[in-house]
């Protein structure tokens, strides 16, 4: 099972990926297993020297009763040290974002790939519709000839 962030790509050149483990409770786990999750509007920050993802929208898990979590807490994510600095980097002196760009399962966990990203303009975005629409079209054509 994958959760996508599909305007990632759109939105936002991705300079580099970084994989991160994430820290949930039981509740949590069980209701991204049964698919109810969104990193769509979620992005990540630096404090103190860790990484944490707001905004991820995981919902309530129906049979948690009192042990279920808050739909929008902010995460902490697990990141080595040198990839925390990199990113750190990245951010403050580049002035990038960091935006998940999947969520997936590997090994019986959660991970997260995490995109330190430059923002489009708007020109880029229309560039990168065009180019869309080129490529569907050839796709197309080629279809026809055959």
């Amino acid at each position: 099972m994958e959760i996508l962030n599909r305007k990632a790509h759109f939105d936002y050149f991705i300079e580099e990926e970084y994989e991160a483990g994430i820290v949930l409770t039981g509740t949590e786990i069980k209701s991204i297993r049964s698919g109810n999750c969104n990193i769509k509007d979620c992005y990540g920050i630096v404090r103190n020297g860790e990484v944490y993802l707001l905004n991820m929208y995981i919902g309530v898990y129906k049979e948690g009763n009192l042990f279920n979590h808050s739909e929008n807490r902010t995460r902490k994510l697990l990141l080595h040290k040198k990839e925390i600095k990199k990113i750190t980097q990245a951010i403050e002196v580049d002035g990038l974002t960091l935006i998940p760009i999947k969520g997936y399962f590997k090994d019986n966990k959660f991970k997260i790939l995490l995109g330190v990203c430059r923002g489009k303009k708007n020109f880029d975005k229309r560039e990168t519709i065009k180019n869309r629409d080129i490529e569907r079209e050839t796709r197309k054509n080629m279809k026809n000839y055959r």
